[in-house]
């Protein structure tokens, strides 16, 4: 049989839908994020250097925001009462497609970019989520999008969301509340990760509390007896919370870090704090949970003689998952997926697997799961962005396969060639994406319909306490 003509009419077409229009301007979204490449990854090391805080992340938000006011966005500061959130929009009308972007770090996690734990002196923080990546990789895709607006190839509005305090602090809760997302169409967001997913994957509901318990100083030798320990309090809520576990619902997480405990072992302790998280994939469910947790620390200060201050650090929603918007950026991370690994990242790798419990096959980089219908097991207040406003988004592998999240390992990885590949990656697959929605407004008015079918006999409903205030010191804990 001579394959010749049939290869010579596979390769006309091939050249014939590379020159088609629509395959064309989708093209030059890549190539524009391609010629900011270096750029991009320059101010990724940067905001990893910095790994600053939630709410505190004022360099890394001034980055961010200086990369899109330099292309020519508009750019609102401190939304909704927050110093570092802000918006970079350009366009006018319809459609609205909102662009998600984080940068905060998380405390005890400093490493420097080596595949052995070795932490940074002079900073206890890491980005062991890769949000460092995430706020670049959304603005060069938003940007790239801007600029077919400008040259009159789509029609509308492209907005980026600088959104800090994703890591406990729920900062998107009060961008919602603020009304910033109110007449957006759709949002799009990702996140890095150790291999490459999409689809209409949904999450746990948060509540986060800290329980300050409020007792009285004694020496705990010579007069323990006129001691009350905020420690013993601690103990006793942990306790009861333990017990608690074996009478909650299927998928329920609750766990806890003592943030202080007192200072020296002869003084009894009249104050110390415990950080709670409580979880489970139902809002609803939550809201039921979430009284019995507290009554472990009702119970506790009564049976320690000490006083209870209960400190509310807010609550984010599941997400509320489109399968209409999933399709779409799923599609997209199939095409593109382009991600390999070269010597150097193999070397790099192979040695960093040796510290992970469940080291993953290289070449699944080169996989994209489809996560339909699953439930991840963390939280993100992306979810209450999406109860207002249909939401999808996607993973891309940032991370040597099998690199868990909030890791020294992932802190590590963040500043390797691996990580700019993946995130070189998720700006396309954003990029295009958004294209694909701003050209087929059909999909969005899918999207719109299906939302709205999901919303039937619900209504947006916050875990947030009536006048909650963004919790700008929540990484702190009085002494």
């Amino acid at each position: 049989m001579n394959r010749r003509p049939l290869i010579q009419g596979l390769s006309l077409l091939l050249a014939l839908l590379a020159t088609s229009p629509v395959l064309s301007q989708k093209q030059a979204l890549y190539e524009s994020i391609n010629k900011r490449d270096a750029a991009s990854w320059q101010a990724a090391l940067e905001i990893w250097e910095l790994a600053e805080p939630g709410y505190q992340e004022t360099k890394s938000s001034a980055i961010l925001a200086d990369m899109l006011e330099e292309a020519g966005f508009d750019i609102q500061k401190q939304v909704a009462d927050i110093p570092t959130a802000f918006t970079a929009t350009v366009g006018t009308g319809k459609p609205v497609i909102g662009i998600l972007g984080e940068f905060d770090a998380l405390p005890g996690l400093s490493q420097q970019a080596s595949p052995q734990r070795e932490s940074r002196p002079g900073n206890g923080y890491g980005h062991g989520c890769g949000h460092h990546l995430f706020g670049v990789a959304s603005a060069s895709a938003a940007i790239a999008i801007a600029e077919q607006i400008r040259s009159g190839q789509i029609k509308g509005t492209v907005r980026f969301y600088g959104c800090p305090a994703e890591e406990g602090g729920s900062a998107k809760v009060f961008m919602v509340q603020a009304g910033l997302f109110k007449d957006c169409d759709v949002v799009l967001h990702w996140h890095p990760g150790s291999l490459n997913s999409a689809g209409d994957r949904s999450t746990l509901a948060r509540i986060a509390v800290k329980f300050r318990f409020h007792g009285i100083s004694a020496h705990a030798a010579g007069a323990p007896e006129q001691g009350r320990s905020a420690l013993d309090a601690v103990a006793l809520t942990n306790h009861a919370a333990e017990l608690l576990r074996e009478h909650t619902p299927d998928q329920t997480r609750i766990h806890h870090v003592i943030t202080y405990g007192g200072a020296a072992p002869n003084v009894v302790p009249n104050f110390a704090e415990v950080y709670y998280y409580i979880r489970h994939p139902s809002s609803e469910i939550l809201r039921e949970l979430y009284p019995r947790l507290e009554r472990c620390a009702e119970g506790a200060a009564l049976a320690t003689g000490t006083r209870l201050e209960v400190n509310h650090q807010g609550g984010i929603k599941e997400i509320l998952p489109s399968n209409v918007l999933a399709e779409v950026s799923l599609a997209n991370l199939r095409q593109l997926n382009d991600l390999s690994y070269d010597k150097r990242d193999i070397r790099f790798a192979t040695r960093l697997q040796e510290s992970l419990a469940r080291p993953q096959p290289l070449d699944s980089i080169t996989q994209v799961r489809n996560a339909s219908g699953s439930i991840g097991m963390g939280s993100t207040d992306v979810g209450d962005v999406s109860w207002v406003v249909p939401t999808t988004g996607f993973s891309t592998a940032c991370w040597v396969p099998g690199t868990p999240g909030h890791s020294w390992q992932a802190v590590a990885c963040g500043a390797q060639p691996m990580a700019r590949k993946g995130m070189n990656l998720a700006a396309r697959v954003l990029a295009g994406s958004a294209w694909d929605l701003f050209t087929g407004p059909e999909r969005i008015a899918a999207a719109r319909e299906e939302h709205q079918q999901k919303l039937t006999g619900q209504s947006y409903q916050s875990l947030m306490r009536a006048g909650q205030k963004p919790p700008l010191d929540y990484r702190d804990s009085p002494r």
